[in-house]
């Protein structure tokens, strides 16, 4: 296994974690490897500083990090879960439905759904409450 710093067309940088450099690069063309924080799919290597030091040392650090995306993973799979169970989802129609419900056209409710970055500045912009979350893709799907 190797380690890569990853970044996003968005500047988000994260690890990932491949078989090889030659599978890094099939899964990005194929845009399979998605940004934990926006969902872009166009990801590319970032720059990233050798691991130097004893073997077991390198071994020991790769390895926590492995568990801390392992856990990291499973939280936003349950905050992926509470709110499909807990809110409407709303699709494409989300900019409008959340002004709907903020100007009282609507009925008060939890929703979730897309937005571009600009419709979510727009909304927050006129005070709409509006959050983003990193929406990874379920290991099913």
């Amino acid at each position: 296994m190797i380690s890569f710093n990853l970044i996003c067309k968005n500047d988000h940088e994260f690890e990932g974690w491949f078989q090889n450099s030659g599978d890094f690069e099939k899964q990005a063309k194929k845009k399979l490897i998605e940004c934990p924080l926006c969902g872009d799919v166009h990801i590319e290597k970032s720059l990233m500083t050798p691991a130097v030091g004893a073997k077991s040392e390198v071994r020991s650090g790769r390895a926590e990090k492995a568990e801390q995306a392992k856990k990291l993973s499973k939280m936003l799979g349950e905050i992926r879960d509470h709110v499909e169970k807990n809110f409407d989802d709303v699709g494409d129609e989300f900019p409008e439905e959340a002004r709907k419900i903020y100007y009282g056209e609507s009925e008060e409710r939890g929703i979730y759904g897309n937005a571009t970055d600009e419709q979510a500045e727009e909304l927050a912009e006129e005070g709409v409450p509006v959050g983003k979350l990193p929406w990874a893709k379920r290991a099913d799907s």
